[in-house]
């Protein structure tokens, strides 16, 4: 093997190496914030449309849908993470997530694109202490002048938020 093989075999290598630590997120708005979940929990993105309201569900719940023939709980981030009041306009969306074997839908502002982030790119969240819970932001991804808040959606949607989903779809 020549010295140039061994080279470029070393690249494709450490590019296989570097694309394998990558990860995926699609990145949606909330008011003037951009967000991104893992690309691997999106199963599809779709208009909003109105949805069954629950009775005595969290403000958060915003009701169910018949998504062929799967009943999910739709989730409005906006109130989950007080963000202002929520509007609903031709832009707005719903991201369909399977999350901890559940599938259960997002309404967001809009989606902005997929973008792959290297481990250098994502930045540890900010401690705030016990004022505010951050244990859902898996970090803050810097991609040119964008700050986007990378969100554990399954710690986010965790047990205590889970089994109101569930009391809800029962």
């Amino acid at each position: 093997m020549t010295q140039a093989t061994q080279e470029s075999d070393a690249l494709i290598s450490a590019d296989v190496v570097s694309n394998a630590d990558s990860a995926q997120y699609l990145t949606f708005t909330l008011g003037k914030e951009e967000y991104g979940v893992d690309i691997l929990k999106v199963q599809e993105i779709r208009g909003y449309d109105a949805v069954t309201a629950i009775a005595n569900s969290p403000p958060f719940i915003k009701g169910v849908i018949n998504l062929r023939g799967v009943i999910v709980p739709i989730v409005d981030m906006r109130l989950k993470f007080n963000v202002g009041e929520a509007t609903y306009d031709q832009f707005t969306v719903v991201i369909i997530l399977n999350v901890l074997g559940r599938v259960l839908g997002i309404v967001v502002d809009g989606v902005s694109d997929v973008i792959t982030l290297q481990p250098v790119q994502i930045k540890a969240s900010p401690e705030f202490g016990a004022a505010m819970d951050t244990r859902y932001i898996r970090g803050l991804g810097a991609v040119d002048e964008r700050m986007i808040i990378l969100v554990d959606i399954e710690k986010l949607m965790s047990s205590r938020d889970m089994a109101l989903m569930e009391e809800a779809v029962a």
